[in-house]
C-alpha cells in the first residue's frame, strides 16, 4: 500500500483530504456571509462605511491575526483536536451574526466567534500537508480552495435567507460546522509530535524577521486587494450603480469572485512542478490588476462584468497556496506558526488595515479607495519574487 508522509494509506489520505476541504468550506462560509450582509447592516443600524469596516476588521483580527499562536498550540496539543474544536466554536457563534440585535453584540459575536476559525486554519493546514506526500502543493491548493468555495457559498446562502424573509433561521447554519467538527474527531488519525522535538515558542518573532516575514508582508498586501473587493464591491454597486442591497447581483458577484479564486489556487498548485513558484505568484498578482481596473468601467450583471470578476478572483488568489507551502519549507521547525502567518496573520492584518480603506472611502470615495488597495499588489508581487527567488538560488547552491 502506498503511504503518505503521515503514514496513512493513499485511500485514507484522500478521505481525510476530502473531509478537510468540506469542513474548511463550512468554516469559511461565515466570512462571505458578513460581506453580503454589510449593506443590510448599514441600513438596519444606520452605520457609516468606517463603522462597517470596523466589523470587517474585527472578524479579520479574531479569525486571522491570532492564527500563528493557534498554530503553535496545534503543534503542542494535537492538530485534530484544535481543528475540530475550532470549527465547532466558530460555527456556533458566527451563525448568530445575522440576528444580532445591536452593533455592540454583533461586535462581540465577531470577536469571540472568530477565534474558533483562527484555531481551525493552521491545524487544518498542518493535517493537509501531512497527508499530501510528494504533491503537498496540490493538496494545499485544494484545501485552500475549500475555504474559498465556502466564502463563495456564504453570500448565496445568506442571500437566499434574506430574499426569502427567513433571516431569523440563520442560527441553524451552525449545524453543519458542529457535525464537521465531530467528523474530524472521528476520522482524522492522531498526529503525535515526534519524540525529542523541542516545543516551538508560543510567539516566534524570529519568523517575522526572516524570509517568512517578508513573505508575510507580501501576503498582507495581496490580501488587502482581496478583502477590499469582498467588502467594498457590494457597497460600490449600491452607491455607484443603484443596485439594491438585497439584489442577487451582489451575492453572485461575491460568489463568483471567491469560486474563481479557488479555481485559480488549484490551477497554480497543479502547475507547481512546471512553473517556478516565484513566477506563478508574482505574475498572477500583477496580472490581476487588469480585470480589477476593468470593473470600474463595466456595467454590473453583463457578461463582460462577470468575466472580469472571475479573472480578478482567479489571478489574485492563484499564488496563495504556493506562498503557504513556501513558508512551511522555510520554517520546517515551526510549520504551524508559519502556516498561521500566511493563512491567517496576513488576512487578519489586511482586515485591520481595511479600517484605513474604509476611512479613505468616506474621505475620497469608494472607487479611489478601492484603487489604492488594488495597487498594493505591485509591491506584494515584488516582495514575493525577491524572497522566493533567493531561497531557490540558495537551495540550488546547496544541491
Amino acid at each position: 500500500m502506498i503511504r503518505t508522509a503521515a503514514g496513512v494509506g493513499t485511500g485514507a489520505a484522500l478521505g481525510v483530504s476530502g473531509l478537510l476541504v468540506v469542513v474548511h468550506a463550512m468554516n469559511d462560509a461565515f466570512a462571505g456571509m458578513l460581506s453580503a450582509l454589510l449593506p443590510t447592516l448599514q441600513a438596519r443600524f444606520a452605520l457609516s462605511e468606517t463603522a462597517l469596516a470596523l466589523f470587517v476588521a474585527t472578524l479579520s483580527f479574531s479569525t486571522s491575526v491570532t492564527q500563528p499562536v493557534f498554530g503553535v498550540l496545534s503543534d503542542r496539543w494535537g492538530r485534530r483536536r484544535v481543528a475540530a474544536l475550532g470549527v465547532m466554536t466558530s460555527s456556533s457563534l458566527l451563525s448568530l451574526m445575522a440576528v444580532a440585535p445591536s452593533p455592540v453584540l454583533l461586535f462581540l459575536i465577531l470577536l469571540v466567534g472568530g477565534l474558533g476559525s483562527a484555531a481551525f486554519h493552521p491545524a487544518g493546514t498542518g493535517i493537509a500537508r501531512s497527508v499530501g506526500g510528494s504533491r503537498k502543493g496540490l493538496v494545499m491548493s485544494v484545501f485552500s480552495a475549500g475555504g474559498t468555495v465556502g466564502v463563495a457559498a456564504g453570500p448565496l446562502i445568506i442571500g437566499w435567507l434574506l430574499m426569502s424573509g427567513n433571516l431569523s433561521l440563520s442560527p441553524l447554519l451552525m449545524i453543519p460546522g458542529v457535525l464537521g467538527g465531530l467528523a474530524l474527531f472521528a476520522f482524522v488519525p492522531p498526529q503525535p509530535r515526534p519524540r525529542g522535538t523541542p516545543w516551538p515558542p508560543l510567539l516566534d518573532f524570529g519568523l517575522l524577521r526572516g524570509p517568512v516575514g517578508v513573505l508575510a508582508a507580501s501576503g498582507i498586501l495581496r490580501a488587502m486587494a482581496f478583502v477590499t473587493f469582498m467588502n467594498a464591491m457590494p457597497l460600490y454597486l449600491v452607491a455607484r450603480h443603484g443596485v439594491s442591497s438585497d439584489s442577487p447581483v451582489l451575492f453572485w458577484t461575491l460568489a463568483l469572485f471567491s469560486t474563481s479564486a479557488a479555481v485559480g489556487g488549484i490551477v497554480a498548485g497543479a502547475l507547481e512542478r512546471r512553473l517556478p513558484r516565484s513566477l506563478s505568484i508574482s505574475t498572477s498578482m500583477l496580472a490581476s490588476l487588469v480585470p480589477f481596473a476593468f470593473l470600474f468601467f463595466l456595467a454590473p450583471a453583463t457578461p463582460a462584468y462577470y468575466l472580469a470578476v472571475a479573472a480578478a478572483g482567479a489571478l489574485v488568489n492563484a499564488g496563495l497556496p504556493l506562498m503557504v507551502v513556501a513558508a512551511q519549507d522555510l520554517a520546517p521547525h515551526a510549520m504551524g506558526a508559519a502556516s498561521g502567518l500566511l493563512m491567517g496573520f496576513t488576512w487578519g492584518t489586511a482586515g485591520l488595515l481595511y479600517v484605513v480603506i474604509g476611512a479613505l472611502q468616506a474621505a475620497l470615495g469608494l472607487a479611489p479607495a478601492m484603487g489604492i488597495a488594488f495597487l498594493a499588489l505591485v509591491p506584494a508581487a515584488l516582495l514575493a519574487l525577491r524572497v522566493i527567488q533567493r531561497e531557490d538560488e540558495s537551495a540550488a547552491r546547496e544541491a
